[in-house]
């Protein structure tokens, strides 16, 4: 490693200072002459102060000769108002997420200069992108520091170029961009020069020091840092002004705010629709009132606070004086400013942490109802153009979570290009339910599309599956524990033994379903999967009625939330039922509660009978929000599914409704919707789905809502026979609508999509085993079904009746849902006793998470020791790390096991096993490696040259064949280690002698890069696969190619484009599977014939990797969503799936899941997982159970035909 003093010898042109420059500059040009340095050649390159730019140097690089007179007339052009507004502009550009326009106005305006912007582009090398941002605030012949910055850069990548051995490159760069400093020292450019010459320019003196190229650009950047904090045409560019957040946003609504005051007769509720003219209440002003809404709460203070929109991260160059505020609260929890009118909140509050901001908050007022005050954010654009944040959960995780939980992370509809209609919204009856009493609350699974958790008046709680119209599992009401009961309890219990169920709820990831009865308790039950419920929790949580109850998540902690007839909120452990807050302050019986996460705080929202709102932080501070819903109703709460948009709906006792959408960063009403009956029966319920639509239940109807209109969108009765104020509950996906009847039923209504999706899981349930197998079944996306629902259909052929097969083939759905087909194989029947193994629960596996005190980088290639001894990992910062086990009493045979922790080993030395990489990101590389067969070394690379390490003391022994390309895979020959297979970036397999240095071939015939290799010590052949999807056998003999071969596709399934494919051999050594993210398929080698076809379900994500377990009787798959499957290898059968929840702690602020997999190789039932959080995981079943599930049936191992859509998780061949 280089040094400034020894490496950086001559580091610039040591140009002399004009007289004109102050003590200062000239302090500042001494040190920069002395401490950076060139990175070529020795320079004393010594310009008079008298010396002119000659002026073909001039004219060849910019024509005009900007001097300080001219920059100070240039910038004295906008008078400081206009200044000032480019940069209230960047900081919105900023706040709402527009970075490429952040910097373009940057560089356009050249009042800012982005330092930090900057630093990205030089450490990333784009040096196009490096000088057109410079060009906005000088050109390299503005004077001697611009001319020293650019010849840095230009030197920096001519010598980059020459390390990649692109001497044209460097040659183009000699000519266009560092001629012009000839002019200046002809005899620097001819030593330049001469450096083609050099087979490795470190050979020159001065360059012999030079680093790598990463190190390179670190310390150029030091210095360029210098000089432009030197440089005069600099100065004042570098920082950014203090401003509050959003500050031009809080500009706009005071310009509305006095607009509004100038109205001749102001109304209470203005409607602002545009910016783009003046504001008038007037009745024939396009941008004037709408009729005055029963809600009274203010829209906003008359000083609004700059809340609105996101508030910076700390990587932002536009640095808020004071910390981020959690948009969701500042407006709700903060004292309304003194203002002249009246106002619902004005000045932020210091939300640095949770730990502070119970201190910093304070209980507002009451807003008034007669405040004229406006907020521009009322417009329907609003919602457009907030940015929704990254929540640290699995996709299928976040788009499964319930309304009422925690925000997700996945863009919201662009409403101004929505491609939504009404057809989308579910209105079709397509089945009636009979429950046998009044239904009082339902919901969807998050992941199980068709299951539905329902809940009655008597206390019943039922789960049906859609799909075949059948209760899974029902339970009536119970207490398990009397004698534990309180007195008040046993006491209302024995005068009357029945109870109404008030709510029921699924946990996020739908292991936990929750009930709250109108007595005192709450149940916890465990799912796992089919008509498997098991008692969890029993927890006597309120004296009275528990009104509602809500999953959530404080310190990283799974917590129930319940709140009762008893005024309060409680949150308890949903482990151990033990309760972890109390919160009191409500003067009526809580009605509902809404816990929610935003921007690092956590809270919840409870609304009681009275119409009051409060919201809480998880301490016992008290609240810090005391609002009225609107009308003084009973009111609950639901976020969008994105987590962006706050509605309520609500009945008050006069039994008029209401339904709004909340300003959340103000605490006030923004939008009223038009539609609800004024003498509503019972308190009006609602749903939102697609981030688009408001459903509610009204008036013997469902009524529909645009969210982004106040005009009822559209309506439907159901056929009649609806309660008056019916439960309403929208699946995940907004294609299936659950709605309760007179007649204690429910009808499920559907859009195109969900009665597709019924269709083919009622088909699908004649075809594979009882097991909730058709319940797991994604819905599709919109538009996507097509053809393949006809392919689904035809594999029903021999096992339905055959009117079935005619209706679902010609595509015709009339009565379909209706249609119970004859099943005509017996086998099935039997089968149905097999269930498939579903693992939720630490306690039903064992794992461990291995010791690990190396910073932690996600797992890119994992692999067993041969002697099953130890585990080496790569990790993505091309780190290995090596655990081993001790041989002692616990451990006599010193393998893996999930039982005992290894140690993560290194030598006496300390050093680690580090890679090469190159001037690549290590994270952008594509690692892998390869293990001797005893043990003694590794291959490996990420993305640099190959180094070959000694396993007992990490000491590199040697490396080869730098870049580019870059090795991808690599694969020892099995019967000569001195051979090894290198698959490579460009898409060729370079056959490599390691022992004499030498590529004894070349072997071309894949497109893309080589991510699979695996050599067959039987047949004397290499088969590979690529990023292109595609299989070749190679003979090992002459090295010709012998055949290739495809995959295919799944219908349906889009692969992405760089998708790895792997191969690996079964222990006979003919048979292959390969494994891509759409599927696992078993091949017979060397012809390549596909013999079997496995594609998962969609919810479970990618496939990442796959693996032979060391039998290869079973292959383990790990998923995107943190799932493993074991397959039966010999039919491709899923008979375990192992859930993230069973070995990974719950932490829904991180999306973990497995990227690699490795088996033990003697121990047939353990695996160990590499994870995206830098985790390794070693995983076996329970020694009681000994194996991971049981074999499913042969007979029914699926259809012969190549469907993919009609089966997931069943062999497809």
């Amino acid at each position: 490693m280089y040094t400034t003093s020894n490496y950086f010898v001559c580091s610039y042109f040591c140009l002399s200072l004009s007289s004109s420059q102050s003590v200062e500059e000239q302090e500042v040009e001494r040190e920069t002459t002395n401490t950076l340095l060139l990175l070529c050649v020795p320079l004393s390159l010594s310009l008079s102060p008298e010396r002119k730019v000659p002026k073909p140097y001039r004219s060849g690089l910019n024509t005009h000769k900007a001097s300080d007179k001219d920059l100070l007339i240039s910038s004295c052009q906008m008078s400081s108002l206009s200044r000032e507004l480019v940069f209230l502009i960047l900081q919105f550009l900023d706040e709402e997420k527009f970075k490429d326009a952040v910097h373009k106005l940057e560089q356009e305006s050249g009042f800012y200069f982005n330092m930090r912007h900057f630093e990205e582009m030089v450490t990333n090398g784009e040096w196009d992108e490096v000088e057109k941002y410079l060009s906005g605030f000088t050109k390299v012949d503005d004077n001697r520091y611009s001319m020293k910055i650019f010849f840095e850069i230009r030197k920096q990548k001519y010598l980059e170029a020459l390390d990649k051995k692109d001497r044209a490159k460097a040659v183009d760069i000699l000519v266009k961009d560092l001629k012009v400093f000839s002019a200046f020292n002809e005899d620097l450019f001819k030593e330049i020069t001469q450096l083609l010459t050099l087979e490795n320019f470190r050979d020159n003196e001065q360059l012999s020091k030079y680093g790598d190229t990463k190190s390179a650009r670190g310390v150029m950047l030091a210095e360029l840092k210098k000089l432009i904090e030197a440089n005069p045409l600099f100065r004042d560019k570098l920082n950014f002004p203090t401003l509050r957040n959003s500050r031009l946003r809080t500009l706009i609504n005071q310009s509305l705010n006095w607009q509004h005051q100038l109205c001749k007769n102001p109304k209470p509720n203005p409607d602002i629709k545009t910016l783009f003219i003046d504001h008038s209440c007037g009745q024939s002003q396009p941008n004037g009132a709408r009729a005055p809404s029963p809600v009274t709460n203010a829209l906003m203070g008359g000083l609004p606070k700059p809340a609105g929109f996101p508030p910076l991260g700390a990587h932002g160059p536009f640095q808020p004086a004071q910390g981020p505020l959690p948009t969701s609260l500042t407006g709700w929890m903060s004292n309304p400013a003194p203002v002249a009118h009246a106002s619902a909140s004005a000045g932020p509050i210091g939300f640095n942490s949770s730990n502070n901001a119970a201190a910093l908050l304070k209980r507002p007022r009451t807003p008034p109802s007669n405040s004229a005050a406006i907020d521009y954010q009322t417009a329907d654009s609003e919602h457009v153009l907030k940015r929704s944040r990254p929540f640290g959960l699995s996709d299928d995780q976040v788009n499964n979570l319930p309304v009422n939980i925690l925000p997700v992370g996945y863009t919201s509809q662009n409403h101004g290009q929505s491609s939504f209609s009404t057809d989308d919204l579910p209105k079709a009856v397509v089945m009636t339910l009979s429950q046998g009493s009044a239904v009082k609350s339902m919901d969807f699974h998050p992941l199980q599309q068709i299951l539905l958790l329902v809940g009655t008046a008597t206390g019943d709680v039922i789960l049906w599956e859609l799909g075949t119209r059948e209760k899974l599992a029902q339970r009536n009401f119970k207490v398990w524990e009397l004698k534990s009961c309180s007195m008040p309890l046993q006491a209302s219990l024995a005068n009357d033994y029945t109870a109404s169920v008030n709510r029921v709820i699924w946990s996020p990831d739908g292991t936990l379903f929750g009930v709250a009865y109108s007595k005192h308790i709450i149940h916890l039950y465990a799912y796992h999967g089919g008509d498997n419920l098991q008692d969890k929790l029993e927890i006597e949580a309120h004296v009275g009625s528990v009104n509602d109850i809500a999953f959530c998540f404080p310190n990283k902690q799974l917590c129930i939330v319940t709140c009762g007839e008893d005024r309060l909120i409680k949150v308890w452990d949903a482990n151990t039922g033990a309760k972890q807050y109390a919160f009191e302050g409500h003067e009526a019986a809580v009605y509902s509660v809404c816990p929610h996460y935003k921007e690092n705080i956590q809270f919840i929202f409870s609304t009681a009978t009275d119409g009051k709102i409060k919201a809480w932080l998880y301490d016992n501070v008290g609240s810090r929000v005391d609002y009225d819903a609107p009308g003084h109703s009973s009111t609950a709460l639901a976020y969008s599914a994105d987590g962006t948009r706050l509605f309520s709906c609500g009945t008050n006792k006069e039994g008029d409704s209401y339904i709004v959408e909340w300003n959340e960063s103000e605490g006030a009403v923004k939008r009223t919707y038009i539609g609800l009956g004024k003498r509503s029966v019972g308190v009006v319920q609602f749903d939102t789905t697609k981030n688009r639509f408001l459903a509610a239940g009204d008036e013997n109807m469902v009524k529909f809502w645009d969210m982004d209109s106040v005009n009822l969108l559209t309506t439907t009765d159901a056929e009649g026979g609806l309660q008056a104020s019916p439960c309403v509950r929208f699946n995940k996906e907004g294609i299936l609508l659950a709605v309760s009847t007179n007649d204690n039923g429910i009808k499920i209504l559907a859009n195109t999509d969900g009665i597709r999706l019924l269709r083919t899981v009622e088909s699908r349930s004649f075809d594979s085993p009882k097991i909730g197998a058709g319940a797991m079944v994604k819905p599709p996306s919109m538009g996507t079904f097509g053809a393949s629902n006809a392919t689904v259909a035809a594999n029903l052929v021999d096992r339905v009746a055959p009117m079935a097969s005619m209706v679902a083939l010609n595509g015709d759905n009339r009565n379909l849902p209706d249609v119970k087909p004859r099943i005509t194989d017996e086998s099935i029947d039997k089968s149905r006793a097999w269930k498939l193994i579903e693992i939720n629960e630490p306690s039903q596996c064992r794992s461990l998470r291995l010791p690990d005190n190396i910073s932690a980088m996600r797992v890119s290639r994992l692999i067993y020791t041969n002697s099953g001894v130890a585990i080496l990992a790569l990790a993505a910062n091309a780190v290995h790390k090596l655990w081993k086990w001790q041989r002692n009493e616990r451990n006599t045979s010193g393998k893996a096991t999930a039982s005992i922790a290894p140690q993560l080993w290194q030598p006496t030395s300390g050093i680690l096993m580090t890679n090469d990489i190159s001037d690549r990101n290590p994270e952008d590389a594509v690692p892998c490696f390869a293990l001797s067969k005893n043990d003694s070394y590794v291959m490996s690379a990420s993305g640099g040259k190959i180094s070959l390490f000694n396993m007992m003391t990490f000491k590199t022994m040697t490396t080869f064949m730098p870049p580019p390309p870059a090795a991808s895979f690599l694969a020892f020959h099995p019967q000569d280690n001195n051979i090894i297979a290198i698959g490579m970036e460009d898409s060729s397999i370079q056959i490599y002698n390691v022992r004499v240095d030498e590529v004894k071939t070349k072997l071309k015939g894949h497109h893309k890069r080589i991510t699979g290799l695996a050599f067959s010590n039987v047949l004397n052949v290499l088969i590979s696969s690529g990023a292109d999807s595609q299989l070749c056998v190679w003979s090992t003999d002459g090295w010709e190619k012998q055949t290739s071969r495809q995959l295919q596709i799944p219908a349906g399934r889009a692969a992405a484009p760089l998708a790895d494919t792997r191969v690996q051999f079964h222990q006979d050594q003919t048979h292959l599977i390969a494994v891509h993210e759409t599927q696992i398929a078993i091949y017979e080698a060397p012809k390549l014939e596909c013999l079997k076809q496995w594609v998962p379900r969609e919810a479970s994500g990618p496939i990442t990797h796959a693996t032979y377990s060391c039998d290869s009787q079973s292959i383990y798959v790990s998923f995107e969503d943190g799932s493993v499957g074991v397959l039966t290898a010999t039919s491709l059968r899923l008979r375990c799936r192992i859930n993230p929840a069973s070995y990974l702690p719950a932490n829904p602020s991180l999306r973990v899941y497995p990227l690699v997999i490795a088996a033990h190789p003697s121990e047939p039932t353990q695996f160990a997982l590499g994870l995206t959080d830098g985790g390794v995981y070693i995983l076996e079943p329970l020694e009681s159970e000994g194996k991971w599930g049981t074999l499913p049936p042969e007979n029914n191992a699926g259809p012969s035909t190549a469907s993919v859509a009609a089966n997931l998780d069943q062999p497809q061949r």
